[in-house]
């Protein structure tokens, strides 16, 4: 209603009369029409949501694009990886870089995927869905004209009675958030931990130093891009929990908690976009590579024993690990004192690309 009375006067003032000639544009009678708060008020958030994920994809798109670069510079440095935190066999930090960029364009398609339900509509259901007071071939106007204002295919719901009542299509779009505020997490928690220290934690990579000093370590750096993603992805997990809870509260023809979740649901889209945005330009794009410190822990990694299994056996390749942990040996160093492998034999398995599954 507050934009009928704006429309009206907007108009009345069009005409050289003043504000408030309600007698004259009548922002019930003249504007309102057949218009209901609820099949209007749906049908906007969702045209807003769309806009929003028009700005949000691109955004999870060039952060993916940023990791893509950062594999290909990354492409040569051989490092172990890492289950449970424990060594593993081992991988290239390009390849590590590649499937983070690979599991955000995962969540990119995804949220194309999900704003397609935003495209049902029920505009023209006026107060619940049976189209009371709407002239014939209203509703089908309305969302032609809404199709070609924002380029999607905006559609009427089959049901109309369901779709004034039922906010799966706003549930549907949050999920979606959610799993990328998931994956967030997990990528910029996973950067933290690779350039933990810089002397005593794993520091395989550096992050820049966006806010660096503390107010009582002299020259500590701390991740905060990667933790300010992190906090913006806990915002974001919880307003789908509020999603969830508006979802469910519906009674009867309405669902009077729409506004709880088109609260939520764009507080999370702006918070990722902007969010997105510092992330690649301050954090990712900026990422070095610790060449000496990722081929150090993989010369030192018992994890190479994983690879002279087939030459070995696996009770030998166990055997040499806990030697080489018990001893501090490394596992190509126990291998040569027992010559159980020519310099030949080492050289091939220890190729980088067949260590990495890249030939």
């Amino acid at each position: 209603m507050n934009a009928n009375v704006v429309l009206a006067n907007v108009a009345l003032e069009t005409m050289g009369l003043p504000k408030g000639r309600y007698d004259k544009i009548d922002p019930h009678d003249d504007l309102n029409l057949s218009q209901s708060t609820n099949d209007f008020y749906p049908t906007s958030l969702k045209v807003a949501m769309l806009s929003y994920n028009q700005k949000l994809v691109p955004e999870v798109e060039r952060l993916a694009a940023s990791f893509r670069a950062k594999g290909r510079e990354f492409a040569d440095i051989i490092k172990m990886g890492r289950t449970e935190n424990q060594d593993a066999v081992p991988i290239t930090l390009g390849q590590e870089f590649d499937a983070f960029a690979a599991a955000l364009e995962v969540e990119a398609a995804a949220l194309r995927q999900a704003e397609e339900g935003l495209y049902v509509v029920n505009m023209g259901g006026t107060a619940i869905g049976t189209g009371l007071n709407a002239p014939k071939g209203y509703a089908a106007k309305c969302v032609s004209h809404l199709a070609k204002l924002t380029g999607k295919k905006i559609g009427l719901a089959p049901n109309m009675i369901a779709a004034t009542s039922d906010l799966h299509a706003f549930a549907a779009y949050s999920g979606a958030l959610r799993n990328l505020a998931a994956k967030l997490v997990k990528v910029s928690s996973d950067l933290q931990f690779l350039s933990s220290g810089p002397r005593t934690g794993i520091s395989e990579i550096a992050l820049p130093a966006v806010q660096p000093g503390s107010s009582i370590m002299p020259g500590k750096v701390n991740p905060v891009v990667a933790e300010l993603i992190n906090t913006i992805s806990f915002k974001v997990m919880g307003n789908d929990v509020a999603v969830g809870f508006a979802m469910s509260s519906g009674q009867l023809q309405l669902d009077a908690y729409e506004p709880l979740a088109a609260i939520a649901i764009l507080e999370s889209q702006h918070l990722l976009i902007r969010g997105l945005a510092a992330f690649s330009t301050k954090c990712v794009d900026g990422i070095v590579g610790n060449r000496a410190i990722c081929e150090e822990h993989f010369e030192r990694s018992v994890g190479i024993v994983t690879a002279l299994n087939p030459l070995l056996g696996y009770d030998k390749g166990t055997e040499l690990a806990a030697e080489a942990i018990r001893t501090n040996k490394s596992v190509l160093q126990l291998v040569r004192e027992q010559k159980l492998l020519t310099e030949e034999q080492i050289k091939k398995v220890m190729n980088v690309k067949a260590l990495t599954g890249q030939q």
